[in-house]
């Protein structure tokens, strides 16, 4: 995957529609988040997602990629996001995505640590 898209698709998970969701979280993906429970599988991260609010702005910072294998990609990034009701929130994160065909590109984990 081609870094942009990498970003792009990124971006997406924060302020895209939750109905893409189950097209991009590999079913055995696990997630470190701020709220209770910190740690959750795909399954409980798709029934939260959809129901929460969106983001309705975001931007990356501090971007990195590595690629330790042929088929997966790990970004490392801060992200600002921001909603429309005035919440902001900051935090280092963490990506892993791994490739199942040519172009279809799941997440396999992903980590957030808040920042003050």
């Amino acid at each position: 995957m081609e870094d942009h898209r990498a970003w792009d698709i990124e971006e997406s998970l924060w302020t895209g529609d939750p109905a893409q969701y189950p097209k991009l979280i590999d079913h055995e993906c696990l997630m470190v988040v701020p709220a209770d429970p910190a740690i959750v599988s795909a399954e409980a991260a798709l029934r939260s997602m959809s129901k929460g609010p969106r983001w309705s702005r975001v931007a990356f910072t501090d971007g990195h990629i590595a690629r330790p294998e042929k088929g997966l990609l790990v970004l490392a990034y801060t992200v600002q996001a921001g909603r429309d009701d005035g919440t902001n929130y900051v935090a280092r994160c963490t990506s892993t995505w791994r490739r199942h065909r040519h172009a279809d590109w799941r997440l396999v984990q992903h980590q957030q640590s808040p920042q003050a």
